[in-house]
């Protein structure tokens, strides 16, 4: 589909974007999404690059997947949403939220884990760093497997234009998984989801009062 792009010198230009995406069929895709290539232009006019947002569908029929990505200013679309689409299907339907998410729950999949029991950990490593900073907003992310032994998550927002890496032990993902296996209703595990939409953000809306899933 063909979609205009704005760019701050006030000129406009045309690119190609696809409204969906199979990554079994075009793999390519999967290393765009993963090394944050996805969806890239340069303005001609200035050079300046972009990285624009717009309603995604993401296909992955080996993971039996169906991924629709709302950009990050829709995302009071999906909370006024009362219906999710039906589709005619064995693809289990998710949604996430902005490209930045869409990658992030992309690489959990590629790399063989659970996407309950990593936002679990999210959760977990939200409450520390909001002991440590009130004054910003934390952002957690996966960042993929740094050895055979941990994963590594990167935290925004505990200090000023610096990211914070943490190394998360796989024997602790093992036990948060386990337990979500045998208390898939605890609290912590039900408040990860509002419908389609499982992530760590939904529990900060329950709990900081940041609006939208109510």
């Amino acid at each position: 589909m063909i979609r205009k792009i704005y760019c701050l010198c006030e000129s406009t230009f045309e690119e190609d974007i696809p409204q969906e995406i199979d990554l079994d069929k075009e793999p390519a895709y999967l290393n765009e999404i993963l090394d944050g290539s996805l969806f890239s232009f340069t303005c001609k006019n200035c050079n300046k690059k972009h990285k624009p947002e717009f309603l995604l569908t993401v296909l992955w029929p080996s993971r039996k997947l169906r991924m629709e990505v709302f950009p990050e200013l829709d995302r009071s679309d999906f909370f006024r949403r009362q219906k999710a689409p039906v589709y005619k299907d064995d693809l289990v339907l998710e949604t996430v939220i902005g490209y930045p998410e869409m990658a992030d729950r992309i690489a959990v999949l590629n790399d063989g884990l659970d996407p309950v029991a990593t936002e679990a950990i999210k959760y977990y490593l939200h409450m520390k760093a909001e002991e440590q900073s009130r004054e910003n907003e934390i952002i957690i992310w996966y960042y993929g497997l740094s050895d055979s032994s941990h994963l590594l998550f990167h935290i925004h927002g505990m200090r000023s234009n610096e990211i914070a890496k943490m190394k998360i032990p796989l024997t602790l993902y093992d036990e948060t998984l386990n337990d979500y296996k045998k208390h898939p209703k605890k609290e912590i595990y039900k408040s990860l989801r509002f419908k389609t939409y499982l992530s760590v953000r939904n529990t900060m809306k329950i709990e900081f009062g940041a609006g939208g899933g109510s």
